[in-house]
């Protein structure tokens, strides 16, 4: 891989010296930040909607020694620039796109976490040969949990109206939704880091990008049956932001998905249970080659 004009820093890590860079993508209307580290077959991060290219902290140094670890802050996610009007979901994927071309990354896995899902599935069914495999971390992107759901709707709208009782009382007290109330007691320095890391794009119209996000999330089993790469579904056992109950689903109609759900952690457990996490990502990328 080869990054153009753009300068090249040392990283140390625990087993040594990697590449890093800083790099800023030309769109047609933004810029899109990103960095990349290490060296070997590629792994770019996708961020959700609490977060940007700093979520990612606690995998790239766990990564980099054995691949290029390319993190990148969605277009109008601080420190890629503001969108007038703010982001729309549907550009997330040619965003992706362009950056895997940009940088010429021909072995690519993508780990995506939420809001990072509408990148990854989409470009996922447009099944570039680049792309290895997928890890979706609470995330179906825009494959619709409903039309997933095998109880044909009402396990779905019970834990709707259960997860919102829960999101709401959280707020009250000022527990991050996202991180979830078992990160605010047990690791209130990860909880004030996880908020902080939002607070980057307080600016940013969240709820109407989350409205977006709803409307397009609309595809089906038929969709999820044509993503052909290796897809693991990782979910937190409290997840209640994603119904973690429809992963296994979506995962059986995929030709090589599965699904593994993460104990003790909340909606993101790539933040909450890092090493577990990790592992599980090592061992699938492993055994995927």
């Amino acid at each position: 891989m080869t990054v153009a004009a753009i300068a090249r820093t040392p990283f140390a890590h625990a087993a040594g010296t990697v590449p890093h860079a800083r790099g800023l993508l030309e769109r047609p209307d933004c810029r899109v930040y990103y960095e990349v580290t290490g060296e070997g077959p590629a792994i770019v991060f996708a961020h959700g909607l609490g977060g940007n290219h700093l979520s990612w902290w606690q995998q790239v140094p766990r990564f980099c020694a054995q691949h290029t670890c390319v993190t990148f802050a969605h277009r109008g996610f601080a420190p890629s620039d503001p969108i007038a009007g703010g982001p729309h979901p549907r550009d997330y994927v040619g965003d992706l796109a362009a950056l895997i071309a940009h940088l010429g990354l021909t072995d690519v896995r993508i780990v995506a976490q939420s809001m990072g899902g509408w990148s990854a599935v989409e470009y996922a069914l447009r099944q570039p040969a680049a792309l290895k495999g997928l890890v979706l971390a609470a995330t179906s992107g825009t494959l619709d949990p409903g039309q997933a759901d095998a109880s044909g709707g009402p396990l779905l709208d019970a834990w709707n109206r259960e997860a919102a009782a829960k999101q709401a009382e959280m707020r009250q007290r000022g527990v991050h939704v996202a991180a979830g109330a078992r990160m605010a007691a047990e690791q209130p320095a990860q909880h004030f880091l996880y908020g902080a890391v939002d607070a980057m794009n307080a600016s940013l119209d969240k709820e109407a990008v989350r409205q977006l996000l709803g409307e397009t999330r609309t595809r089906g089993l038929d969709d999820a049956r044509r993503i052909a790469v290796p897809t693991l579904f990782v979910t937190g056992e409290e997840d209640i932001v994603f119904p973690s109950f429809v992963a296994p689903q979506l995962a059986a109609a995929m030709p090589r998905g599965r699904a593994v759900q993460i104990v003790h952690a909340g909606h993101s457990a790539y933040f909450e249970r890092p090493g577990q996490f990790n592992h599980i990502v090592a061992d699938f990328f492993s055994e995927i080659g």
